[in-house]
């Protein structure tokens, strides 16, 4: 399927591994010039490095940035504006806050995970908008989590700061229409990240894929998703194929949801 990426250019906040990494992989295979931006200076160069080698007539930018700083996405959003031309397509991504139910934590952790989760992706998205309205076409693609689909009561710093980005998705939509840029959420559950591995060893005393199968128990597929998955479903809302997708948010979980 012809996507229509070729030389488009996508930003993509945490860029260096997971998930956003995996955007990164499947936008330069089609063809897409790619910054990507993180804060672990030497996971970006290996990144930058990977992403070069599978590049298929698209640049590949790396910058390291702090994007709980306020003034860093300006920054970069014009760093980049300079360099590649303004971004068409903007993948907001970043870690998640530490897991515990509601009262486990303080009014300051909900802070940190506001600051951390909510307010860079707003931030981001702000500085990028100018540049997608002027070029008439745009593509804001939120990462988010399960949480924001369905509770999931020791998640509930993630629940609560991601819900806010579904909040200011839905706020772009209509404002957006006439601009030819389209706002989607997308909501993954369990998928084979960093993350997730650790969290899967941490559970079965180092043995990673008894954890794997463990969390498997409850998706109807029986397995947990691959970043190559999640990314194949970034790239097509990023296409010129999904240009009538806009204000959804995409449940990517094999199904979790339905049986809760």
């Amino acid at each position: 399927m012809e996507l229509g990426l070729t030389h488009k250019v996508a930003l993509i906040a945490g860029g260096s591994s997971g998930l956003g990494l995996a955007v990164a992989e499947e936008l330069v295979k089609e063809g897409a010039h790619v910054a990507i931006g993180a804060r672990d200076a030497e996971r970006l160069a290996r990144a930058e490095a990977h992403l070069r080698l599978m590049s298929r007539g698209g640049k590949v930018l790396a910058t390291r940035v702090d994007l709980k700083e306020h003034g860093a996405a300006k920054a970069w959003v014009e760093d980049v504006a300079s360099k590649l031309g303004g971004p068409h397509i903007v993948v907001t991504n970043s870690a998640g806050p530490p897991p515990g139910p509601a009262t486990k934590f303080d009014i300051s952790a909900y802070q940190e995970a506001i600051d951390t989760v909510m307010l860079p992706a707003i931030n981001l998205a702000l500085a990028s908008l100018p540049y997608m309205k002027a070029a008439k076409w745009g593509r804001l693609l939120l990462i988010t989590s399960e949480t924001v689909v369905r509770p999931v009561a020791r998640f509930a710093l993630s629940g609560t700061a991601r819900l806010g980005i579904v909040g200011f998705a839905s706020a772009l939509v209509q404002e957006l229409g006439d601009c030819g840029v389209t706002v989607n959420v997308l909501a993954p559950g369990y998928t084979r990240t960093p993350p997730v591995e650790r969290t899967a060893g941490s559970n079965t005393s180092g043995d990673v894929e008894a954890g794997l199968r463990a969390m498997a128990a409850h998706i109807p597929l029986r397995r947990v998703g691959e970043p190559e998955e999640f990314a194949a479903a970034a790239a097509f809302l990023a296409s010129e194929r999904a240009s009538f997708i806009t204000g959804t948010v995409q449940l990517i979980d094999g199904g979790a949801s339905v049986i809760g």
